[in-house]
């Protein structure tokens, strides 16, 4: 098995290691089929071959060209390392400065098989969310890595690592770009081929930048979500006893069991791919599992009645359980589903991310490699009667949400009854959980903010749990607004259920959503912690993409943005350029991300925390613009929220200088002028 130090020393070439080909055992990702001419597929090869000297482009090329027609991309599977693949501890790296240690950490857990969706195609999670676009780029990136020193910036192209540059010791180590594709083509079609021809990359959000930490992530938007739900629609803040019927428990979707059980609700999780069902299963994030449907209605009526805490996952296609509760009403008159939503990937829905109801897995994986049209027609049927049952539900005491995942926006495109009498593009019938459930968080600013302890030692996430918790209980203790205090006793709550529900899958990780005057504080806290010695090694603080102001996505994070800006995307770019020059540690901006190729426009960071002065003074510049930058737009489209944080921080900050809008011309005012 390779060490670390042989994996930093370049690509293996001589000798070159065993072709193993695909591994038994692990999942996969679904062939693609790019439709590629003769000249693409040359070029694609091409491409491939730069990374290897011409000694070994004879071997290597039929290979290579054989995996482009199998998979319909290159992958490289001959030189998938053969070291155990996870966030190893950062002292054990063979780097000239910790800051690429912290790195090699972050890239290594995204790639852990116990994190990524499919590991051997790089894929982390979403389907096609990938850490690079072949295993050359990995190697040669780990060995800029060990190379690396204050004076250098790694510059990465879609995976692609262009070099190390000089630069200096302020600016970011890191600058990723995926997916920046010249609008006018930035379809999926294009993306296909581009990504074969390997000069393009789906980064999703956090795959692609580094920063992914597992499901619990997006466990704890969940919990927030489903919580907020039952405030919202139920009325209720006990949800025992409520049932939420969703679908997918692949990457970032495997959360939604776990999720349920925290909140103390039955969740009852539909999913096709039986590998990824068990794999939460062993996890211990699904309680109970079953592929009879019989068996799933039985089970969710014996959970409902005790008001017992449930994870349900049903091995079989969500429409079938939709349309099953269907049958239940209107023959029993019984409704067994109060609260419901959809996390399947269907930003990606003809290539993996949504099954078709008339298929069988095997037999749909089959169809979308030999036929992708007919596989589109019945995904398209699939959509229409998914949400032609969800719509008979919601005529009773049931309430559906967009999770963000593109799901109303394609059955929108696949002609299903989402459509909202008066909407404008951005609405569907069912809201989706930022506009609606969350409410104005975003414009309060409170995001996902995340951090990672590369001790690797749980003991140091123990120790910021507890720093955490406290920092939290004193913002209480200081006064503040009972909507930011709501927030704050959730995230406490968060912090005990993750500890004791054991959250942690790959790298000693946590999230919390918090705004910009908690993020601040627990930087300094964790800051703090490390020049003291409690906290062993340095904390990579980050995020998800999905945030306050590190996404423009007129489909989720921005879509009741009311100025009419809900398509531009000024402010994700000046969210990666503004954290770059105030000293993050590296940075990315991505075209995809949470609804899709095309579809969304996300910026994100990293910043490493060390223990010294220099590292607590980039934590305030680069965590304050973070935040203060979205609630600034948001401030400016009209939100009454925004404009009152920003006011706030205005006499709290002398640095902060906006010029405020003005308040909203009157109606009358704008019909006379119309008028004219």
């Amino acid at each position: 098995m390779s060490s670390l130090q042989a994996l930093c020393s370049g690509l293996p070439l001589r000798p070159l290691p065993e072709n193993r080909g695909r591994w038994a055992g692990v999942p996969h990702a679904p062939v693609r089929t790019p439709s590629l001419s003769p000249a693409e597929e040359q070029l694609a090869l091409r491409n491939a071959l730069r990374y290897f000297p011409p000694d070994t482009q004879e071997l290597l090329a039929p290979e290579f060209a054989q995996e482009l027609r199998l998979y319909g991309h290159i992958y490289m599977y001959r030189f998938c390392p053969d070291i155990e693949m996870k966030a190893y501890p950062v002292e054990q790296y063979p780097c000239r400065t910790r800051v690429a240690a912290a790195i090699m950490h972050m890239i290594m857990n995204n790639l852990d098989p116990a994190v990524a969706q499919f590991p051997q195609e790089l894929v982390t999670y979403g389907g096609n969310g990938q850490v690079f676009g072949n295993w050359a780029q990995f190697w040669l990136t780990m060995s800029y890595l060990s190379q690396m020193t204050e004076e250098q910036t790694l510059v990465m192209y879609s995976g692609h690592p262009l070099g190390l540059f000089p630069s200096s010791p302020g600016a970011p180590r890191l600058v990723i770009t995926n997916g920046m594709v010249i609008p006018n083509y930035s379809s999926r079609m294009e993306y296909e081929k581009l990504f074969a021809m390997g000069v393009t990359m789906y980064g999703q959000m956090t795959a692609g930048s580094y920063c992914y930490i597992g499901p619990q992530g997006i466990v704890h938007g969940t919990v927030l979500t489903v919580l907020n739900a039952g405030r919202r629609y139920l009325g209720v803040q006990d949800l025992a006893g409520k049932v939420f019927v969703t679908s997918g428990l692949g990457g970032m979707s495997g959360a939604q069991a776990k999720a349920a059980v925290i909140v103390g609700c039955v969740g009852v999780i539909a999913e096709v791919d039986g590998a990824a069902l068990m794999k939460r299963h062993k996890q211990g994030w699904l309680m109970e599992v079953t592929d009879s449907l019989d068996r799933c209605i039985e089970r969710l009526r014996e959970a409902r009645k005790r008001k017992e805490a449930l994870s349900l996952g049903y091995h079989g296609n969500v429409v079938d359980l939709w349309e099953r509760l269907v049958r239940e009403l209107d023959t029993t008159g019984e409704l067994l589903v109060d609260l419901g939503s959809d996390q399947t990937s269907c930003h990606n829905p003809f290539n993996g991310g949504y099954y078709p109801v008339q298929l069988g897995f095997a037999e749909a994986q089959s169809l979308m490699a030999s036929d992708p049209a007919a596989f589109k027609a019945l995904v398209q049927e699939s959509l229409r009667r998914q949400v032609s049952a969800i719509n008979r539900l919601a005529q009773e005491n049931f309430f559906f949400w967009d999770y963000g995942n593109a799901f109303l926006l394609e059955a929108q495109r696949a002609g299903a009854d989402v459509g909202k009498t008066g909407a404008n593009r951005t609405e569907f019938r069912y809201p989706s959980y930022v506009q609606h459930i969350m409410g104005d968080i975003f414009s309060q600013g409170f995001g996902p903010f995340r951090w990672v302890c590369t001790s690797g030692d749980p003991q140091d996430l123990v120790v910021t749990d507890e720093l955490a918790t406290s920092v939290l209980e004193e913002a209480i203790a200081g006064g503040v607004n009972p909507a930011v205090e709501q927030q704050y006793v959730d995230n406490i709550r968060w912090i005990r259920e993750a500890s004791r529900h054991r959250l942690v899958v790959g790298s000693q990780a946590r999230i919390l959503y918090s705004d910009q005057k908690g993020r601040v504080a627990l930087a300094m806290a964790f800051n703090q912690a490390i020049a003291r010695g409690k906290i062993k090694a340095p904390v990579v603080l980050s995020r998800d993409h999905h945030d306050v102001s590190g996404t423009d996505s007129p489909f989720r994070e921005t879509s009741n943005i009311c100025d009419g800006s809900a398509f531009c995307a000024d402010m994700a770019v000046q969210n990666f350029v503004g954290g770059a020059f105030r000293g993050a540690t590296w940075v990315a901006l991505h075209n995809g991300g949470g609804v899709g190729w095309g579809e969304v426009i996300n910026g994100g960071f990293g910043l490493v925390l060390d223990g010294t002065q220099e590292a607590e003074q980039k934590a305030k510049m680069v965590l304050s613009w973070d935040v203060s930058n979205g609630v600034a737009r948001r401030c400016w489209s009209g939100n009454p929220k925004a404009y009152e944080i920003i006011c706030q921080t205005m006499q709290e900050d002398g640095g902060l200088v906006v010029t405020l809008p003005h308040e909203a011309a009157d109606e009358r005012v704008l019909q006379r002028a119309l008028r004219l």
